[in-house]
């Protein structure tokens, strides 16, 4: 959290103001106090705080967003309730160690080697056998302190769980044994690489191929069609990311009627590669009978989406997104037809592939 006089940043990203405790009345806020007096939990982050004599914080929820506490938080067949008030007027509950690890609750001590520091006033606490009393703190509101590189052990952490100068050396390593793997010559025939992509109905096993294009390395057309589906009859959400309208696939031939083509086109490929290959992979594979010819179908794909974000990691850390659209952005190249088309998609995937292995083919 980064703490200002009037504002808290909480671990979620969320802002909250301090208000008054007259204000969060008018407002039917609720403390942490009176939730566990009414077996309640939040159900999520606080909405407003203030700041007992102390300078720990008092935060207020919302009663909208709460939820029945679990009964290992508050029953105890046999057990005499024992409070105490902290100078806050708060009161607070006794309980075990135990229990109080079950309500995600610890010590200060248990919090510092987790790496967090507590910033809220206890919501518990025990009595240790000297007589001397042990204070719980709610791990949820705790501040994550930074922790440091795993690998020098002295600076704060940046990424990988490493600091910004070790993440450096690790990137310059990776980098160029990236780059050696992806710069030698792989001695592909042009002609035994095809690309493939599936327009689906969705993204489920259940859904059915309505489209579905296959390329080779030169650029050559292989197959490109649409396939009517056997048993969906529309697919809205898909529609509005391919275009693909029931009307369009009406009098294309189903899939039965192509398989033993398809099977034959890739029985002559050495590679077969699609962008994002697991999602085409689970719903091509099953025009094979048997699981011998799927692990064969298999072994022969390969991944260009994952090729490329081991290129981004090693080249543009700072790139979060992967998608066939971010590829052709990021390398440069210009799209061939509509993206989200099948054929347009194959062709993309090509090119993206011969971007990242420019040595991959005999000429």
């Amino acid at each position: 959290m980064e703490n200002t006089e009037n504002t808290l940043t909480l671990r979620s990203g969320a802002t909250i103001r301090k208000i008054t405790p007259e204000k969060a009345r008018e407002k039917n806020y609720l403390t942490r106090a009176v939730l566990a007096q009414m077996h309640l939990v939040p159900s999520g982050d606080p909405v407003a705080f203030d700041r007992a004599e102390d300078g720990s914080v008092i935060y207020y929820f919302d009663p909208e967003r709460v939820t029945e506490a679990p009964p290992e938080q508050w029953y105890y067949p046999r057990a005499k309730k024992e409070v105490k008030s902290l100078e806050s007027g708060t009161q607070i509950e006794r309980m075990s160690i135990k229990r109080a690890a079950l309500c995600g609750f610890y010590t200060k001590e248990r919090l510092e080697q987790m790496h967090y520091e507590v910033s809220e006033e206890p919501v518990a606490f025990t009595v240790k056998g000297d007589g001397s009393t042990l204070y719980f703190y709610d791990k949820k509101t705790a501040v994550r302190l930074p922790l440091n590189c795993v690998k020098c052990g002295r600076d704060v952490r940046y990424r990988r769980k490493l600091c910004r100068a070790c993440f450096e050396e690790d990137l310059a390593i990776r980098r160029a044994e990236g780059d050696i793997y992806r710069s030698q010559h792989f001695g592909m025939d042009r002609k035994r690489v095809l690309f493939f992509d599936l327009e689906l109905t969705g993204v489920y096993t259940h859904d059915e191929i309505i489209s579905i294009s296959i390329v080779d390395a030169e650029g050559k057309i292989i197959m490109d069609t649409f396939v009517k589906p056997a048993h969906k009859k529309k697919w809205k959400q898909t529609e509005k990311i391919h275009g693909i309208t029931p009307d369009m696939v009406e009098n294309s031939p189903m899939l039965d009627e192509l398989i033993p083509e398809i099977k034959e086109i890739f029985a002559n490929a050495d590679n077969i590669i699609a962008y994002g290959v697991s999602t085409d992979y689970s719903h091509i594979k099953y025009i094979y009978d048997t699981e011998a010819e799927r692990e064969a179908l298999r072994e022969k794909t390969r991944c260009c989406a994952n090729e490329y974000v081991r290129y981004i990691h090693e080249h543009h850390p700072d790139l979060i997104h992967a998608s066939l659209t971010d590829a052709m952005e990021c390398l440069g190249i210009a799209w061939d037809g509509i993206p989200h088309s099948s054929i347009a998609d194959t062709i993309a995937c090509m090119k993206v592939w011969e971007a990242l292995f420019p040595n991959y083919y005999t000429e």
